[in-house]
């Protein structure tokens, strides 16, 4: 029997972990306090009532909730003491690997400029790195360590209030199509990132592509995922969350995804709008087998789909089910700790009770999660990293009696 106590244990990966929704709320009251933001309330009760729910009417609401994340963290000390914070909160519940996202072009203004956004992020992560792997334990090399990279996220979509980078890049180029800006500032940000890892030898280690899916297409952005690509950044991108299959097929074909952020919507044939597909069910037999064959990576975020989707009702419900059957690689992530209030261990929790996974399908899942991850040094590093995870993996089995 797979316990609680057990998940817990196990070495974890979260692949897919925004940092602005991941914020401690006695953090987020605390800085709202320091830099004068207004909050609906000033107490955790209050602020999981009004904001951070259990359940959520739509993604609108889910989405709320950064409007005062993101107000806090416009300076070098908050985002470094929510990076900090966040590793701390994953190391204590047995995850030893985490690929942290934002979006830096929302922190940047005439104070604060994009590396040293990066910069700060990396300090948190590496104050608490160190602190985890000074442990005994960890340098004897009884336990894996605890290691992390950066994902930066280009927004497919912004306007004028969305930061003050943004209401500047628009203003300057307020005489160009709104879509070519957006296409632009991507490109800067893969510029920007390329600089502060090789220069400054910041994690970076992907490029993520977030924000409204429905009408503003991945392929506004093609030009900075090839940037992205001959710079040798790993790419994922948030596709068939609130759009079909035909978004994941752009994701995977024209911005080079190693991964895709949800996917809840590859197996859904009424979400498919191209005129020009007859056969519904055959493209998506087609695009499974595909995706399968590259071993393309879906982040999947099970207590966030639910959230954003109520029409799911019940987590039985959803296409990880199907994922599962057509063998694909999965990885279970948070998506946002504090916006969601879950963390990695209830989501496995959660796909263990609902799809009866057994302890060794649960062992690849996981294990997927470090193999696919876009760890930030060589590859030869990454093999010798996993191997240490996988046979600290089967030490817990064998504590916990499982075979």
């Amino acid at each position: 029997m797979i316990t609680r106590e057990f998940i817990e244990k196990i070495p974890k990966t979260d692949l897919h972990l925004h940092l602005d929704g991941s914020v401690r709320l006695q953090t987020l009251i605390e800085l709202a306090k320091e830099y004068k933001v207004n909050l609906p309330s000033y107490t955790e009760t209050g602020l999981k009532e009004l904001v951070f729910k259990d359940a959520y009417g739509s993604l609108n609401d889910y989405l709320k909730g950064f409007a005062y994340t993101g107000a806090v963290l416009q300076n070098e000390p908050s985002l470094e003491r929510v990076a900090y914070e966040l590793g701390k909160d994953n190391q204590a519940e047995g995850v030893r690997y985490i690929e942290v996202r934002f979006a830096p072009q929302l922190h940047i203004h005439r104070h604060l400029n994009s590396v040293s956004v990066l910069k700060a992020v990396c300090r948190g992560l590496d104050r608490a790195k160190a602190e985890f792997n000074n442990r005994p334990e960890v340098q004897d090399g009884t336990e894996p360590e605890f290691e992390y990279g950066i994902i930066v996220c280009a927004m497919r979509m912004f306007g004028r209030g969305f930061s003050e980078y943004y209401t500047d890049l628009l203003n300057v180029l307020s005489h160009s199509d709104s879509r070519s800006v957006f296409s632009l500032a991507s490109q800067e940000l893969v510029k920007l990132s390329v600089e502060a890892r090789d220069k400054y030898g910041l994690p970076i280690v992907g490029l993520d592509l977030a924000g409204a899916e429905d009408g503003y297409p991945a392929d506004d952005h093609m030009e900075a995922f090839s940037l992205a690509h001959k710079n040798f950044m790993k790419k994922t991108v948030h596709a068939g969350e609130a759009y079909g299959p035909e978004s994941i097929f752009q994701a995977i074909t024209d911005c080079h995804a190693d991964r895709i952020g949800h996917g809840y919507y590859l197996f859904e044939p009424t979400m498919i709008q191209d005129p020009t597909i007859e056969n519904h069910d055959e493209y998506i037999n087609k695009l499974v087998g595909y995706i399968a064959d590259r071993r393309v990576t879906i982040e999947v975020c099970l207590t966030s789909n639910l959230q954003t989707n109520p029409e799911i009702k019940d987590l039985a419900n959803h296409s990880f089910a199907k994922m599962r059957d057509s063998k694909l690689s999965v990885s279970f992530c948070t998506d946002n700790r504090t916006v969601s209030s879950t963390t990695v261990s209830d989501e496995v929790e959660k796909a263990i009770k609902t799809f009866d996974i057994s302890a060794r399908e649960l062992r690849h899942f996981i294990i997927y999660g470090f193999k696919r991850s876009f760890f930030p040094r060589s590859y030869l590093e990454k093999r010798e990293y996993v191997r240490k995870v996988i046979d600290y993996y089967e030490s817990i089995e064998k504590e916990f009696g499982i075979e």
